[in-house]
């Protein structure tokens, strides 16, 4: 739609000599900065492409010719998408250099290096019930409630490529049809899911799975949460539906809290603990996840209400440190289930966390319980916070953002007022979004120095198999062309005469 737009507006655009920047992340993110590189080549304006090595913000200040304030330090990944238009621009993310062992002298650090080990955290051996603190192992085991099997499938081929024995969706539930069994993908092999059509029996059946991911919709969501929390087993709910009223909300959070139950959401993603569990699309497509490495625990727990700038923060904080140890989107709604601070505590008492990450943002008072958790030492890890929405003081009148919380009541809802708050509590916070990056690589070196956090040696990346369909859409298959008639047919291994 914009390569449309720009053919069609190409004589204005010409004339009134714009340029064009584009920084593109998410699926197939290489096909997409590639045709608008090449539609650059032959429209007669000038487009720079700049793929998810680059920080969301920073093409801002290269269009404005000015320096990016994130430059200065090493990415940790290989730049996959170069922009060669103008490599001496200053500010470009090519500058932009983040190095994982970095200290504050010029002096080759003494770091200790793990010895390579063939078990992790996420192989601890199994305890009769996990610690309150992680609701997600290795071995969590959940049911889908609904028809998702895109979802499910995504959430398959992470489990296989973080080797995980046994699949994380036991089973799926769907209300509206009888039961029966659906075909699934385990790595290159075929397998089957059973289907059923009550909550009741899946339960019954699957007395390990304690997460339930709910895509009801947000008609019927509360009755069958509510379901849900009636069953000891649950201990994780997540809501995915948008648009769920707040009162309905409320109710549920009421309800889990009294037995016990975390709720994720609504209007959520969801979370993902890598190298453990995923839930539902969380992460985007396998390659995303692959590109993140979350197919391996790291250090840093993150929480924040975006689903979609979690993939950010999958990314920043894959090229700043050693990754991602557990990540949390509670949702965008005005009252989610669990609040950031109900998962900053997990994640300080979590002792495989070594460092959190807090990304708030316009609306709401949440941060402020974060801000006092850490000055009255509730929270002794290092903490790295932001809140977006610094924009929204440059409107004469309130802006309602994306999501339904996103907006300021109060001044003390702003999002420079509560980033104040958190850097006074002692949180590190930065000057702007664009230099959390360089931030996050600071504390999490001088985690490193203090020997707290201890590298690993990166394991090998997973093959990651991809459908027959999309494969060939992507044009990296051949095969001969098929004879095929009503009496013989040769698409398969053995030659077949009217179907023998």
């Amino acid at each position: 739609g914009i390569i449309r737009a720009l053919k069609e507006y190409k004589q204005a655009l010409i004339a009134t000599n714009v340029r064009v920047f584009v920084r593109r992340a998410g699926p197939n993110w290489q096909e997409g900065l590639r045709a608008m590189r090449e539609l650059g080549e032959t429209l007669g304006i000038e487009i720079r492409v700049y793929g998810p090595e680059t920080h969301v913000t920073a093409i801002v200040p290269l269009a404005l010719g000015k320096a990016s304030a994130g430059a200065g330090f090493k990415d940790s990944l290989a730049k996959q998408i170069p922009d060669s238009t103008v490599p001496s621009t200053p500010g470009t993310p090519s500058q932009m250099e983040v190095d994982p062992l970095r200290s504050g002298s010029s002096a080759t650090p003494s770091v200790p290096v793990a010895a390579p080990s063939s078990s992790t955290a996420a192989d601890a051996e199994v305890t009769a019930s996990a610690p309150w603190y992680s609701p997600f192992t290795a071995h969590t085991r959940s049911i889908v409630y609904g028809m998702q099997p895109r979802a499910v499938q995504g959430m398959l081929d992470f489990d296989f490529i973080c080797k995980r024995k046994v699949p994380s969706v036991a089973c799926m539930v769907y209300p509206f049809g009888g039961n029966h069994v659906q075909k699934f993908y385990w790595g290159t092999q075929e397998t089957l899911l059973p289907v059923f059509s009550s909550l009741k029996e899946a339960v019954k059946r699957f007395p390990d799975a304690d997460v339930v991911v709910n895509f009801a919709s947000c008609r019927s969501v509360y009755e069958s949460t509510k379901e849900m929390l009636g069953y000891p087993q649950i201990r994780t709910v997540a809501i995915i539906a948008e648009g769920v009223p707040e009162r309905h909300t409320r109710k549920l959070i009421n309800l889990s809290q009294k037995a016990n139950v975390t709720i994720i959401g609504p209007a959520t993603v969801g979370g993902i603990k890598p190298g453990c569990f995923k839930i539902g699309n969380t992460g985007g497509m396998m390659d995303n996840i692959a590109s993140s490495k979350l197919y391996r625990p790291g250090s840093v727990a993150y929480v924040s209400k975006s689903g979609g700038m979690s993939n950010e923060l999958n990314n920043i904080v894959a090229r700043t440190t050693d990754g991602v140890y557990e990540g949390v989107a509670i949702g965008g709604d005005r009252y989610p289930g669990t609040t950031f601070l109900d998962h900053m505590m997990r994640y300080e008492a979590d002792p495989e966390c070594k460092m959190l990450l807090l990304l708030g943002e316009v609306g709401g008072v949440e941060e402020y319980k974060v801000a006092e958790a850490v000055r009255a030492k509730k929270i002794t890890k290092p903490v790295v916070a932001w809140c977006i929405g610094t924009c929204a003081g440059m409107f004469e009148t309130e802006v309602q953002f994306g999501h339904a919380g996103a907006l300021a009541n109060s001044d003390s809802e702003t999002a420079e007022a509560k980033n104040a708050s958190l850097r006074a509590a002692g949180v590190h916070v930065p000057d702007t979004f664009e230099e959390l990056p360089a931030l996050l690589n600071q504390v999490y070196s001088d985690l490193v120095q203090k020997a707290v956090i201890v590298p690993r040696p990166e394991p090998e990346a997973p093959k990651i198999p991809i459908d027959y369909a999309w494969a060939q859409e992507l044009g990296l298959i051949r095969k001969p062309a098929s004879f095929v008639s009503t009496i013989c047919d040769d698409r398969g291994q053995e030659l077949l005469y009217a179907g023998m």
